[in-house]
């Protein structure tokens, strides 16, 4: 397993915790749908969260919430929809991204709440 997959899935678990020290239940973990995966679904309240998380070890590149393109919004929307019908959901729904920087004695978490709106 290569050191980005690694660091993916701790970021996701970190999130988790995170998410689930706020409240939040979370549903389902890594939920795939044709193309798309989504990373964390939660509850919120009576909100669905759909949850993409970013991780990187530094900011050189940029923040790790800055890699969620359109393409990206794109493929969650769609796979969020899938969900909601698969499991015969009404209720809102809400798209966050939690971002993670690895720094060498701390990890920096920042969670976006409605980060963005469906793409048409």
């Amino acid at each position: 397993m290569s050191l980005q997959m690694k660091r993916g899935m701790k970021a996701e678990a970190i999130a988790s915790r995170y998410l689930q020290q706020a409240g939040y239940m979370i549903l389902e973990k890594n939920w795939r749908w044709d193309h798309a995966e989504i990373d964390l679904i939660a509850k919120d309240g009576d909100t669905i969260v759909i949850v993409e998380v970013k991780a990187r070890s530094s900011t050189s590149y940029g923040y790790p919430e800055e890699a969620v393109d359109d393409q990206k919004i794109h493929h969650l929307c769609r796979a969020s929809e899938a969900y909601i019908e698969e499991q015969k959901l009404d209720c809102p729904l809400r798209f966050d991204i939690i971002s993670i920087i690895f720094k060498q004695k701390q990890t920096e978490i920042k969670h976006f709440k409605d980060a963005f709106f469906p793409i048409d």
